[in-house]
């Protein structure tokens, strides 16, 4: 195998960011265009269980979960799938399977249908950000790999923030299909500019299809995040769903199929996921701190819309732009953070990032039910520098620490893991919420004491992001270990890493 194939762009070549700006801008667009849609949705499901005449938001949540959960099960596919068929073949068929789950969204006239065609969608959209890096990493030469990485990653992070805004503003003044809908004009130009400016990368040579790991691992990750999903508060009852046969059921099997999952691929010479790279302690340090950023990142991002809904009444609008600050933040600070990384490496700037963070979840934790929006919006600028600071550098960091010939599996690994984390995240933090609430219910029962169902909300969300501010302490304390960049003999001042096992 060439090593052209296998690491970022030669430096020998003049480069200048004009000469990969048509391929970064297509895919960007189809980044975007998949991360706006993973959280515009939330926000349009009151409208969609009035638009189906549903009792409740049982049904309709799988608009949510059966999104996830295609992606969750395509992610592990996309490393062999760009190496074995091309990274821009698969990118475009990607994106375009993506719109035309949209446009089969706009025109659902039932919910069995709209989750159906939720999961046409994910499963499309699944496989495209895991390539996008790859593909990025690829074409970048050494020393602009973070440069590059962090122009691509601010879609990444604006992304979820302003789906809210985009959606809320499309259901109040508009209708939920319009949701969809803006996906096909955007999806036709990422196609038709992919096609013109994306290069045909050379494949890497791969072994015959990893049949027990394209069954196992779609499997193990699809069940793990259906378990997690469920698993939370009833909102009938307000018992915990942790213990519910579904939630032990798709949990079970989720945790079998990944044991059996990691047996069989650690057996093969050219497995579906390269497991092997958690040999590197760079890259195993390097994706717990991310596993943590994303906690952090997406509890906050579910919990303060929950919070700002449920507590103080605000439209779905309005709440899209309270949150705006973490999304204009992000997209500052991800520039910033990728020049950075390419000169310091990702430990310090790791370091800083997960500081604000913990500032952040301090705020928060201090909000009452008095409390202005700009209490609100300065902890969640803080959130949005933190995150733009060191969520590309540390990815690269991640890229950088295993072996160049597996950037493609290495990606598919983080990006599956991502939809687990993302969906626990969410599974506990609720729970911690619902718990907390349900006590102060019974203190107030026991004591007499009266609280409005504004300071209850505030006392629940003040208590969950205490266990967030420890969780970010944790990933700070882990970011110091991170250890410095080796400069590769021959490209000093690249910032890459020298990958701490080679090949199988």
């Amino acid at each position: 195998m060439s090593s052209k194939a296998a690491t970022p762009a030669s430096t020998e070549a003049p480069f200048s960011m004009r000469s990969i700006l048509g391929p970064l801008i297509a895919i960007v667009v189809g980044i975007f265009m998949v991360i706006l849609d993973g959280t515009a949705v939330n926000v349009a499901l009151p409208k969609l269980t009035q638009e189906f005449h549903l009792l409740n938001l049982s049904l309709v949540q799988w608009t949510v979960i059966g999104y996830a959960l295609a992606q969750a099960a395509v992610i592990p596919l996309a490393g062999w799938l760009s190496d074995r068929f091309g990274a821009k073949k698969i990118f475009l068929i990607s994106v375009g399977l993506f719109t035309i789950g949209s446009g089969l969204c706009a025109t659902a006239n039932s919910v069995e249908l709209l989750i159906t065609y939720r999961i046409i969608q994910g499963a499309g959209g699944g496989v495209v950000i895991p390539i996008a890096m790859a593909f990025i990493y690829r074409l970048s030469p050494p020393s602009k790999v973070g440069a590059v990485m962090g122009m691509m990653g601010i879609p990444i992070l604006l992304g979820p923030a302003l789906g809210p805004v985009v959606a809320g503003w499309l259901v109040e003044y508009h209708s939920w299909q319009w949701i969809f809908l803006i996906n096909l004009p955007i999806g036709v130009i990422g196609i038709l500019l992919g096609i013109r400016t994306l290069p045909n990368i050379q494949r890497q040579s791969v072994a015959g299809l990893d049949l027990l790991g394209m069954i196992l691992g779609p499997l193990a990750f699809a069940a793990l995040v259906y378990g997690v999903s469920q698993g939370g508060v009833d909102a009938t009852t307000g018992k915990s769903t942790w213990l519910d046969a579904t939630t032990l059921i798709g949990s079970g099997v989720g945790i079998v199929a990944l044991i059996l999952f990691v047996i069989a691929e650690l057996r093969r010479s050219n497995p579906l996921l390269e497991l092997r790279v958690f040999r590197s302690g760079n890259f195993t340090k390097g994706i717990i701190v991310q596993w943590i950023s994303q906690i952090a990142m997406f509890g906050t991002m579910f919990m303060v819309p929950l919070f700002l809904q449920q507590a103080h009444g605000y439209s779905p609008l309005k709440t899209g732009l309270i949150m705006l600050p973490q999304a204009l933040a992000s997209g500052l600070f991800m520039p910033i953070g990728g020049k950075l990384s390419d000169k310091f490496g990702a430990r310090p700037l790791v370091i800083a990032g997960m500081a604000l963070t913990t500032v952040s979840a301090l705020l928060l934790s201090n909000i009452t039910a008095t409390s202005g929006d700009m209490a609100v919006m300065i902890p969640l600028a803080l959130l949005g520098a933190g995150m733009g600071l060191f969520m590309m550098p540390l990815n690269n960091h991640l890229i950088q620490s295993a072996p160049q010939n597996l950037v493609g599996r290495v990606t598919s690994l983080t990006n599956a893991a991502q939809q687990v984390m993302m969906s626990f995240a969410i599974a506990i933090l609720t729970t911690l919420m619902a718990t907390k609430m349900n006590g102060l219910k019974e203190e107030m029962a026991r004591t007499g004491e009266q609280k409005t169902v504004p300071e209850l909300f505030a006392s629940s969300f003040g208590y969950t992001f205490l266990i967030l501010l420890g969780i970010a302490i944790l990933g700070g304390v882990l970011g110091l270990m991170l250890s410095k960049p080796k400069k590769i003999e021959g490209q000093e001042g690249s910032g890459a890493e020298v990958p701490v096992f080679v090949g199988h």
